[in-house]
């Protein structure tokens, strides 16, 4: 079930992303952000993890001063406890933001596909990573939600803080 979900989300999705001829890239509406997270696993992942850190990369087009879409991708490193492996999530993701003004509040959300790495019997499921935080030309500053709903019942989330740099497009 969660699989048909995402496979329809996706789709869903999808005219938001055809091709339009009359799209013009300019440093102005859409750039490369690079940055780095810090979580506190929670639900199934808080009994074998106590810490994530993570590296992101997205690259985003802005419709308009408020509207923006784009991918996100990554990857969160879970530190494990003692008697377990450490494991980490790599999405591949679609991403929207809603900026209120050019410099201040927004709020957001990836949806994708989180591939696991080093656990076994399980590739990955459903990601969502919705987020709220502070933004300027350069830097945004966030609170986020991360949950990658995959195979077997494993739900692995965590909470934390992230920061991204813009790099514009020349």
């Amino acid at each position: 079930m969660k699989k048909l979900f995402l496979v329809a989300l996706l789709f869903g999705f999808s005219p938001m992303f055809a091709q339009d001829d009359n799209v013009d890239l300019t440093p102005d509406n859409s750039w490369l952000k690079v940055g780095l997270t810090a979580g506190l696993p929670v639900g199934d992942a808080s009994d074998v993890s106590d810490f994530t850190v993570g590296a992101d990369i997205r690259g985003q087009y802005l419709f308009n001063p408020n509207v923006a879409i784009g991918f996100a991708s990554g990857y969160t490193h879970y530190f494990a406890n003692d008697d377990f492996e450490d494991f980490g999530v790599i999405p591949a993701a679609a991403f929207f933001r809603y900026y209120f003004t050019p410099d201040g509040l927004f709020f957001g959300a990836d949806v994708g596909y989180g591939f696991l790495a080093n656990i076994d019997n399980n590739d990955g499921g459903l990601y969502l990573n919705p987020q709220v935080g502070y933004h300027n030309r350069d830097w945004n500053f966030y609170a986020y939600y991360q949950n990658t709903f995959a195979e077997n019942d494993l739900n692995l989330s965590n909470v934390g803080v992230g920061v991204t740099y813009n790099i514009r497009f020349n």
